[in-house]
């Protein structure tokens, strides 16, 4: 193996993953990951913590993408239409890595300390949304709500558009899921 490999991120996520569909989670191992990458296991922990965070790693772009988008809303934007604006705009990041997220997606499902996990994810981006929408001004328990009821409606989206046979993107169900949540509360 050479020392330096092109896309070696992309590469462990792709055999990680290739290796839970095969041999399921619990059973496969860094090393495995790693060779079927082509590369070290050093290089895997350059990467990842562990082979949890392949499934994971994201979790920081996202915030990142959320919190953004709701600082940049149009002043006077309320609330829960700020938290849906930064929503609908991680749509695109999704899309390019649907085949990932559906693989992604069953396999949390399938394993319930993956779910806690993917929980505790969906937990700390609602308190930094809600966070965002602080600095923006927005009172509590407005901020909490309008981010609780969010981040609700983005869980329920994105499981819908993980199995969606149409393939209609991600915008489309967290569109959907919002206009339920008016629904019920109205």
């Amino acid at each position: 193996m050479s020392r330096w490999e092109p896309n070696a991120r992309e590469r462990l996520e792709r055999a990680a993953m290739e290796l839970f569909v095969e041999r399921g989670f619990e059973q496969t191992t860094v090393a495995e990951i790693a060779e079927r990458a082509g590369l070290t296991e050093r290089t895997f922990f350059r990467h990842f913590t562990d082979k949890r965070e392949v499934l994971f790693s994201g979790a920081e772009r996202l915030k990142e993408l959320l919190t953004a988008s709701v600082a940049s809303a149009p002043k006077g934007t309320a609330p829960l239409d700020a938290v849906a604006t930064a929503l609908a705009a991680t749509s695109t990041l999704f899309e390019e890595r649907r085949d990932f997220a559906r693989q992604r997606q069953r396999l949390i499902a399938a394993h319930p300390d993956l779910h806690e996990r993917e929980l505790i994810k969906l937990s700390t981006l609602a308190v930094a949304v809600a966070e965002a929408l602080r600095r923006r001004g927005v009172t509590e328990p407005n901020a909490t709500l309008a981010s609780e009821v969010g981040m609700a409606a983005f869980r329920l989206a994105f499981e819908q558009w993980v199995e969606d046979p149409k393939r209609k993107d991600l915008a489309h169900h967290i569109k959907k899921a919002l206009r339920a949540v008016k629904t019920v509360v109205t």
